[in-house]
């Protein structure tokens, strides 16, 4: 029961929820549809809805997003994207935060970099696993990219996701990133030992 879940994890602490959107095109998987979203966020009004677009074509998605109660989108580089600004303009003008992510095989380069210069995005996701498939052992080497951000933009929202669990979270924080993805680490306890896990990557 997704409503249950998402409520368990929220109630034991966590400050935002995170979402999966796949198109079994970007990657092969696909993950929860807008439907289930707009479902959810009748359930959870309030909460932060940090929708991680792993999708060719996020451009197509923006509006749509926004109608079904998203609050942040964030979109891959390595997507089909004509016109970044454009895809970033028109996120903003739909009410949403603005999220850039990177697979762990993508350099941040200038290509990269001038968004961030220009202080166009809300938060910067380092990818820690293979986008698409849960469970996958945590990839340490991806953190050089978390230390290189925090040293250039010291105050940017820097989130890494994939197999953070409660034995290297410490490494990422002390990586630079302030922001922590967990799924299993944070799913697979239940009562006090969720609560715990939630507590010690905080």
């Amino acid at each position: 029961n997704l409503e249950f879940e998402s409520k368990r994890v929220l109630e034991s602490g966590a400050d935002w929820l995170h979402v999966d959107i796949m198109d079994g095109h970007f990657v092969p998987n696909l993950g929860i549809g807008l439907p289930i979203i707009q479902s959810l966020r009748k359930k959870l009004p309030t909460t932060f809805f940090d929708c991680h677009c792993m999708i060719s074509d996020p451009m197509k998605y923006v509006e749509q997003l926004s109608q079904v109660g998203g609050s942040q989108m964030t979109f891959h580089v390595e997507s089909n994207i004509d016109e970044m600004e454009k895809l970033i303009e028109k996120i903003k003008e739909n009410n949403m935060k603005v999220g850039l992510a990177v697979k762990p095989k993508t350099l941040i380069d200038h290509t990269i970099k001038k968004y961030l210069d220009k202080e166009l995005i809300d938060m910067f996701l380092v990818m820690t696993v293979e986008p698409g498939f849960g469970g996958q052992p945590f990839m340490s080497d991806c953190l050089s990219k978390v230390v290189e951000l925090r040293k250039e933009y010291p105050h940017l929202d820097i989130q890494v996701d994939g197999g953070v669990k409660k034995n290297n979270v410490d490494e990422c924080a002390k990586s630079g990133a302030n922001v922590i993805v967990s799924g299993t680490g944070v799913f697979n306890y239940q009562g006090d030992e969720c609560k715990e896990a939630i507590s010690i990557m905080k």
